[in-house]
């Protein structure tokens, strides 16, 4: 892939991954990930220490497929509507894919109507094609503070 035609797909890829969760299309959110794919929320503050604790694990596609179904089934969480804001997508290339580095709001509405900020952070990722599309092997969201105002129920 061309640099410019890696940044378009990367660009796409991160509306595809917001789009999905603010439709609450999570099943089809979960098409955007690799197999062998990890994701991981992790503060700031750990993050810059290199302190590993995240504030949410999940190291395969596996257990996001289980935790979408929990959400569907199990859980009790505040029902919200979400609304994710990407900006300064940066995409270097590597290998047989990318990293890429993203800033991201996360605003949620109550059913009531009522909006909050939720989470404020940066993604940082690595991405590779697979059939012709760019897939997320691992997503890193790094939030600006590890304190959010509810649960975290729904991707970030």
């Amino acid at each position: 892939m061309s640099g410019g035609a890696l940044k378009e797909a990367a660009v796409d890829l991160l509306d595809d991954y917001a789009a999905r969760i603010d439709d609450d299309r999570l099943e089809a959110w979960l098409d955007l990930f690799a197999e062998d794919c990890c994701y991981r929320i992790v503060p700031r503050e750990n993050h810059d220490q290199d302190l590993p604790l995240p504030i949410m694990l999940c190291p395969n596609k596996n257990v996001l497929r289980d935790r979408i179904v929990s959400l569907r089934h199990a859980n009790k969480y505040n029902l919200h509507y979400d609304r994710h804001i990407i900006s300064g997508v940066r995409v270097r290339p590597e290998g047989d894919g990318a990293r890429i580095e993203a800033n991201f709001v996360v605003y949620q509405t109550s059913l009531e109507g009522e909006s909050q900020l939720f989470a404020v952070g940066r993604y940082r990722d690595r991405v590779r094609a697979e059939g012709g599309t760019l897939v997320f092997v691992d997503k890193l969201v790094i939030l600006d503070s590890f304190a959010v105002p509810h649960l975290i129920a729904t991707p970030l």
